[in-house]
């Protein structure tokens, strides 16, 4: 918990927000449509378990007047280590919500989250190149650029690179 935000599981009056993240390509913006979803994937998953799971988890991210301003979520990455040790994080903000900082709270609620209730020993997460704003956050809260992943997501009809960024446990805790 934050005094701007909190992380809480979503609920099932929250699918209409989640259904706009499929069929409102401004909910998302320019780096994270990829285009139009099937609206029903986000019931069928809330009716199978409700956003948590082991191999992926996604959480609302709400403001502290009880608004809900976004989605948080992690997914097992197979590094080849023992299951739970790397997971890859995301975070969407609503566009009214963006370039106040929140984003960087949010990541930091995430990330706090999980290293301090799971095994989970890195964490990584990939934006497009040229999402210079989503590049500094990660930046601001302890990940550490490791590379960049040529052509790996088409989008607005062409192909994108990604930046890949990691944090480890104990880079967290130094931090």
């Amino acid at each position: 918990m934050d005094d701007n935000l909190t992380l809480r599981a979503f609920r099932e009056e929250d699918l209409g927000f989640l259904d706009r993240l499929d069929t409102d390509p401004a909910a998302l913006g320019a780096f994270e449509w990829f285009g139009f979803r099937d609206v029903r994937s986000w019931r069928r998953r809330w009716e199978q378990d409700g956003f948590v799971a082991p191999e992926s988890t996604a959480l609302a991210v709400v403001a502290a007047d009880g608004t809900l301003i976004g989605i948080a979520s992690w997914k097992a990455a197979h590094r080849g280590g023992s299951r739970g040790s790397c997971f890859e994080i995301g975070l969407a903000l609503l566009p009214d919500y963006r370039g106040q900082g929140l984003g960087t709270t949010a990541q930091r609620l995430l990330v706090d989250y999980l290293f301090r209730f799971t095994t989970v020993h890195r964490l990584e997460a990939g934006t497009d190149t040229d999402n210079i704003a989503e590049q500094k956050a990660l930046e601001r809260i302890g990940f550490i650029r490791e590379g960049v992943l040529r052509e790996v997501a088409f989008r607005d009809g062409t192909w994108r690179n990604s930046v890949i960024y990691a944090l480890l446990r104990k880079d967290w805790q130094q931090h």
